[in-house]
């Protein structure tokens, strides 16, 4: 079956099919031509000797013209002459089937005309044959004979024509034989002539498949300088353009592909009906923050938030550009959905998502920086006016009252100075000025005189201050100022952010790497949003700023810059009304 379907067997049998049908029309013409020929050649030779046996007869005597008449002919051949009906002559050694009566003649339409009429005529007759169990064809040719004593004869010469038919079939076999031979010729020529032309048809298609593969750089030998070899350097033309342009697009996608991988904004593009067709790193943190809130709820693998989907039905039926903003687990998102378009419709949507958290931060921030700058400022700025005023107008009349407004002035500028002085620090420490006095600190000792010095305090508000430790070596390197700092201001938030009745620990661990110390409250803790900023300048979770508890807003984040200066990190771990944890890490330094 596939032979037949391929293009060697359906050629082949086309050539086959038409070679058959030529060799039929010529055999048949060629046997009938040869037939008609020997016919027609046994009727002429037979015309002619009979034509010379008459003139024998006519010009000599009678027996003498008999025998020479006798001797003209063959030993399939007989012949009859008749002077009268009762007078007629055979020739000798005459088959007997061929001894036709005389009555034979007579009766003949046609080949009476030869005595009644004197013209020649010719027949093929049908007689009974023993030999052949059926019927015999003869040809008969009759000849006038005139001057027979003033009687007119005739000369009738028979021939048997199985000769001729026994010619004819060996004839009909050679040229059956030659057909075949020519068939069987006309076969292996086909093949031999289809193989080598579809031969290179038979690469291109080997070719085709492995281009159809990806591999763009095979190629096609051009082995003839015809259509085919034509065909054939096309290909190949093709292949090497197919590989440029594949090489290309693979480059653009690459090159897209990095760009959306490192762009900072999310890019997720949509096809007509809403379907994610790609998407970037940034583009699925935020789809996994949106999926995180979605906990508890059947959510299907590509789904998009809600309001992006309505960003996108708006973009695709409006055709406009449309953008919107929305948070998602206390993060700021922008989202920016544009329409694609294919020709002249819209295929899809591409939407770019922004973070836009830390913009909102600073600006937060900066709000924040102003807010609580004035309103730091502002209150020794007032206790300083109204206290010196109330100097200037006498309003306190005792000397002790003039003392103690003038101690309370001196406080609020040294709170201001402060505030200024941690302003300049903090801003030093962010430039990378920071100078560190790195020696060796026997732990033990350095952290419980720390903590001493918040003993008062925690007495008063009954808090307990603990300490615990657990020191594979009792010194370390680093600079005890700057960690005295940190340690001073980690313990002071903690005890004005714990209740009366509360506790305070403080735990200090050293191992072959790192120095680490935690402080930990059973204090109110920190809300979840303010978790990310509590080491921001001026960011205080106490929204009421109430200066019993409140400080600058400047203590944690300075704690921050003097670890990251001893190359540690600081971390904090709260939950709202379950205390806060703060713990910091530096590497341990031998000294």
């Amino acid at each position: 079956m596939m032979f037949w379907r391929s293009v060697v067997g359906k050629l082949w049998f086309t050539i086959l099919l038409l070679v058959s049908f030529v060799l039929l029309i010529l055999t048949v013409l060629l046997l009938e031509f040869f037939e008609n020929y020997h016919i027609n050649e046994t009727e002429g030779n037979l015309t002619n000797l009979a034509s010379n046996m008459a003139h024998f007869v006519e010009d000599q005597e009678l027996e003498i013209g008999l025998q020479i008449s006798w001797e003209l002919l063959d030993d399939v051949t007989g012949a009859m002459v008749i002077r009268s009906e009762d007078e007629f002559f055979y020739s000798p050694d005459i088959p007997e089937s061929l001894e036709l009566p005389v009555s034979f003649f007579q009766k003949d339409t046609e080949l009476s005309k030869v005595l009644e009429q004197q013209k020649m005529a010719k027949k093929i007759v049908e007689i009974p044959s023993s030999e052949t169990q059926g019927d015999s064809s003869i040809l008969i040719i009759g000849v006038p004979i005139s001057n027979l004593d003033g009687e007119d004869g005739a000369v009738y010469i028979f021939q048997s024509l199985q000769a001729l038919h026994e010619t004819t079939e060996s004839t009909t076999k050679f040229i059956l034989l030659a057909a075949g031979i020519a068939i069987i010729l006309t076969t292996i020529f086909a093949f031999f002539l289809l193989t080598r032309i579809t031969a290179p048809l038979r690469k291109m298609r080997e070719a085709v498949v492995e281009a159809a593969r990806g591999k763009f750089d095979t190629k096609v030998p051009i082995l003839t300088r015809d259509e085919i070899g034509e065909l054939a350097t096309a290909f190949n033309q093709m292949g090497r353009q197919l590989k440029f342009n594949m090489n290309a697009l693979s480059q653009e996608k690459e090159q897209l592909s990095s760009i959306l991988s490192s762009m900072a904004d999310g890019v997720i593009t949509f096809n007509r009906d809403g379907t994610i067709l790609i998407t970037n790193p940034p583009a699925e943190r935020f789809l996994q923050h949106w999926y995180f809130t979605q906990e508890g709820k059947p959510v299907q693998a590509e789904a998009v938030p809600h309001d992006v989907m309505e960003l996108f039905q708006w973009a695709v039926d409006m055709e406009q550009e449309q953008v919107g903003e929305f948070s998602v687990q206390g993060r700021h998102w922008v989202v920016i959905v544009s329409p694609l378009y294919n020709n002249t419709f819209i295929r899809g949507a591409v939407a770019v998502v922004r973070d836009m958290t830390e913009e909102r931060q600073l600006d937060k921030l900066r709000k924040d920086f102003i807010a609580n700058v004035s309103h730091e400022l502002r209150t020794p700025i007032s206790m300083l006016q109204g206290y010196s005023e109330a100097i200037v107008d006498d309003i306190a009349e005792t000397t002790e009252e003039k003392k103690e407004m003038a101690r309370v002035i001196y406080d609020e500028s040294l709170r201001m100075g402060r505030l200024v002085n941690e302003l300049l620090d903090l801003a030093r420490m962010e430039a990378g000025h920071i100078q560190l006095t790195n020696e060796p600190v026997e732990i033990d000792s350095y952290i419980q005189r720390i903590i001493r010095k918040f003993q008062g305090l925690a007495k008063e508000k009954e808090i307990e201050v603990l300490y615990e430790h657990d020191l594979k070596f009792s010194t370390t390197v680093f600079d005890p100022d700057r960690i005295e700092q940190v340690l001073t201001n980690l313990i002071d938030n903690a005890i004005r952010h714990t209740p009366e009745g509360g506790a305070v620990k403080v735990i200090a661990k050293i191992d072959d790497q790192n120095f680490h110390v935690e402080v930990s409250d059973s204090g109110s803790g920190i809300s979840e949003e303010d978790l990310p900023f509590v080491f921001e300048r001026f960011y205080k979770a106490d929204k009421a700023r109430t200066r019993g508890r409140s400080g600058t807003g400047l203590g944690l984040a300075i704690a921050r810059n003097i670890i990251q200066a001893h190359k540690g990190d600081i971390t904090v771990q709260s939950k709202l009304n379950h205390g806060t944890t703060f713990s910091f890490q530096i590497p341990r330094i031998t000294g």
